[in-house]
């Protein structure tokens, strides 16, 4: 079992550092972060969302200690609640919290009732993570840089900005992945032409030296 696990763990770490698209990329002799310029969203919006994973995580964890577990998950200001908490009580209380912070466009609450999970649970939706990141930026006309995926045991929380077309694709690819039962989806879908438009700011950006305020 602990073989195994290990395999698992360290498939996992080198999938994902291969497929996150967040690796250190110098653009006009300043350093900035590769997933920057190959993420729909603005620069500006992935700094709010950071921002709210961190706040919202520690704000969470520091009041709930070991009563709880708890993911926040944000992607275009929409935030994603997963994990384990003791009771109702706390999975209303955390999704409240999350609703009042002033950059939370919708939260969605998906915390599950129950015991915290286990390193192993926890290293395995890591792996399935990881394992449909591989599916997904080896698939056609799947933009996987546009998209964060959550695993929770079974179940599959999909959230990015696609188009229509899109989001049926990363539907199905993580559904036929092995392990998967369920598949949530919370994406923004957008048209056609906005992709053009993106894209095309998103190859200007890339041009652009990126620097920081004075």
């Amino acid at each position: 079992m602990r073989n195994t696990l290990t395999t698992k763990l360290f498939a996992a770490i080198l999938i994902s550092s291969f497929l996150s698209g967040c690796g250190v990329l110098a653009v006009g002799g300043v350093v900035a972060g590769a997933s920057v310029l190959a993420d729909r969203r603005a620069p500006a919006v992935q700094a709010i969302d950071k921002g709210i994973e961190l706040e919202a995580g520690n704000a969470l964890a520091k009041r709930y200690g070991d009563d709880a577990h708890i993911n926040v998950t944000s992607f275009n200001q929409k935030v994603l609640l997963t994990g384990e908490v003791k009771n109702a009580d706390i999975k209303n209380q955390a999704g409240a919290y999350v609703k009042a912070m002033k950059n939370a466009r919708s939260v969605f609450n998906e915390l599950a009732i129950g015991p915290n999970s286990t390193f192993t649970a926890r290293a395995n939706d890591s792996y399935l993570e990881s394992k449909i990141k591989a599916q997904m930026i080896f698939t056609d006309k799947l933009p996987s840089n546009s998209m964060t995926i959550i695993a929770e045991g079974s179940s599959v929380y999909l959230m990015g900005i696609l188009t229509q077309n899109e989001a049926a694709i990363a539907k199905k690819v993580t559904s036929n992945t092995e392990g998967v039962k369920d598949v949530y989806a919370y994406f923004d879908i957008i048209s056609d032409a906005e992709k053009t438009r993106l894209e095309k700011q998103g190859k200007a950006d890339e041009s652009q030296p990126i620097s920081t305020p004075k």
